[in-house]
Order: structure tokens, then C-alpha cells, then sequence
């Protein structure tokens, strides 16, 4: 596996980490209605897209390595 392959599962691992992290403390704020909850959530949310965002970029980028 190279080094470019290596990288892009590792972002596309961590999108869906993040994902699923906006989910949890999403439902955690349907239950305890702490704002803290939904501001995790939604920062969580915006960093899976960012790290989306920047995986299309690097692979885009490095598509002819």
C-alpha cells in the first residue's frame, strides 16, 4: 500500500469517525438537552466535511504521483 493510498484511508476513516461522533452527541442532547452536546455535534459534523473537503483536494492533487 502506498503512502498516497495509506493517507486517503486514513481521511476517509476519519470522516466517518466524525460522523458517527455528530451522531452520538447528537442523540445524547435529544436526551439531556445540553447545548454542550449540540455544539459538539455540529463542530464534529464541520470537521467531517472539512476533512472531506481535503481528502478531494489531496487526491485530486495527487492524482498522477
Amino acid at each position: 500500500m502506498s503512502l498516497r493510498a495509506f493517507h486517503l484511508l486514513f481521511i476517509g476513516l476519519s470522516v466517518v469517525l466524525a460522523a458517527f461522533f455528530a451522531a452520538w452527541a447528537m442523540g445524547q442532547y435529544r436526551l439531556e438537552h445540553q447545548p454542550v452536546y449540540a455544539l459538539t455535534g455540529v463542530l464534529s459534523l464541520g470537521a467531517g466535511c472539512g476533512l472531506a473537503v481535503y481528502g478531494t483536494k489531496f487526491q485530486r492533487k495527487t492524482r498522477n504521483l
